[in-house]
């Protein structure tokens, strides 16, 4: 980021200065599709919720069905678009008809980390005469992406700084040019600091993951232990996220105790949890409690000495609970 701040220059000017600008621009979109194993285009945006927004509002294709558990960027858009529903564990249960137009399904939940099985559902959309908009934000730079027409990408999400995504477009024609940059489907002058900033940060890999299930697992044995549930445990779900319920303690009470203990987690989405509402994800799961549920995340630095105050605060509470 701060080699592109050094050589910054509107990559949409002519001169000598806005011609390098390009240049670099276009070596880290390279570079981010080469990291992401992407063959289509890549069209640079704010981040993943711009990215989604462009992807529906852009696309030839009406919105036709979303997954009953997708981000509030996903169903601001939704209209009266089929919701289709989930099981217990959260995996989308799809119908044998009406799936023939755009459908959003997510990768990877931002709330429980359940994996949904997306290159099965790519088929079955496709079948049905579709096209398959998936919300990576949760899974990019952390798992292979999946067979999807377009991808919304955040870079945050895997090390990146904020306010630089991307929407992944499997082809041209999917979507209505609009004019301004970015082949004339984005408007606004390119963040070239952010996306250099964003390929370096997908060329660092995902190594850590690894020690980042190993630290999930032995975390979810002591929250059991504890008198807590696991929300989704027997789905596949990403290292990166769990959902955790303390019986007989609210969400919001588990949360105001860990921050001052200096512990940062949410209830729900991160993006909507100061709103107080029970979690759309949660009620359409079915799973008891749901105000009682919060969201743990485990980063690249995340310690075995973080996990472990963060289980001396809560096993704190949940024996207070049971005294």
């Amino acid at each position: 980021m701060r080699q592109g701040f050094s050589i910054w220059a509107n990559p949409s000017s002519p001169h000598r200065a806005g011609r390098a600008a390009r240049a670099a621009l276009e070596a880290a979109r390279a570079s981010i599709r080469e990291s992401l194993g992407w063959t289509g285009e890549v069209v640079l945006t704010s981040g993943a919720s711009e990215a989604l927004a462009l992807g529906i509002g852009r696309s030839h294709r009406p919105l036709v069905a979303v997954s009953a558990v997708e981000h509030e960027a996903v169903l601001r858009h939704a209209g009266d678009a089929l919701r289709l529903p989930v099981d217990a564990g959260g995996r989308v249960r799809l119908p044998a008809t009406g799936l023939d137009g755009l459908v959003a399904v997510q990768h990877v939940n931002n709330e429980t980390g359940v994996i949904q099985p997306l290159d099965a559902i790519a088929g079955e959309v496709r079948a049905q005469g579709g096209v398959l908009l998936a919300d990576c934000a949760q899974s990019a730079g952390k798992m292979p992406l999946p067979d999807a027409d377009l991808i919304a990408i955040s870079a945050h999400k895997f090390g990146g700084p904020i306010g630089v995504g991307a929407l992944l477009v499997r082809d041209w024609a999917l979507l209505r040019p609009t004019g301004g940059q970015e082949r004339g489907y984005r408007g606004g002058t390119e963040n070239l600091p952010g996306a250099m900033a964003m390929a370096a940060a997908l060329a660092a890999g995902r190594d850590w993951l690894n020690r980042a299930m190993e630290l999930r697992e032995g975390m979810e044995q002591a929250i059991v232990e504890a008198g807590g549930t696991v929300v989704a445990a027997g789905s596949a779900r990403i290292a990166a996220i769990g959902a955790y319920r303390l019986p007989g303690v609210s969400a919001n009470v588990q949360l105001i105790r860990l921050d001052g203990t200096g512990i940062a987690v949410s209830a729900g989405s991160a993006c909507s949890s100061g709103s107080l509402r029970t979690s759309h994800v949660l009620e359409a799961m079915g799973v008891a409690g749901p105000g009682e549920v919060i969201r743990v995340s485990i980063g690249r630095e995340t310690t075995e000495h973080d996990v472990a105050r963060f289980l001396s605060a809560w096993t704190a509470l949940a024996q207070g609970v049971r005294r």
